[in-house]
């Protein structure tokens, strides 16, 4: 199918088509005589799996990290993608996904914080603005 069809089918655009494959997530797709993309249901799969993979919060370079392996994540989910060495000297690792709960959790901590912070310095009785 031809990159607006593809583009349909995995609810997004052909611009984000392209995108993918500028980046690697996406292998380059086969080519008509043409010259234009001609995708397969695979690559539709993949385009999903990329775009549910960053809907969940992680970033391109996240999805990069592990693109050799989201084909598994097409065939049988919920399979690891990818390593990250945790950095504590305790030689574990943490797959990608891992990885990001990890920041999300930090980034949760520190509003937690914001928010305690400034809820101590407001004065109880205070007049809101109308």
């Amino acid at each position: 199918m031809r990159i607006g069809d593809a583009a349909a089918a995995a609810g997004t655009t052909p611009r984000a088509l392209r995108f993918y494959e500028e980046r690697g997530l996406l292998p380059p797709v086969a080519r008509s005589a043409t010259g234009q993309r001609q995708y397969g249901t695979r690559d539709v799969a993949r385009v999903r799996i990329i775009r549910e993979l960053l809907s969940l919060g992680l970033t391109v370079e996240d999805v990069h990290g592990c693109a050799d392996r989201l084909d598994l994540l097409i065939e049988a989910p919920p399979q690891r993608c990818g390593a990250f060495r945790t950095g504590d000297g305790s030689g574990e690792s943490l797959g990608v996904a891992e990885r990001r709960l990890a920041a999300i959790d930090a980034e949760i901590a520190r509003l937690t914080r914001l928010r305690d912070h400034l809820a101590a310095r407001v004065v109880p009785g205070r007049a809101t603005a109308s």
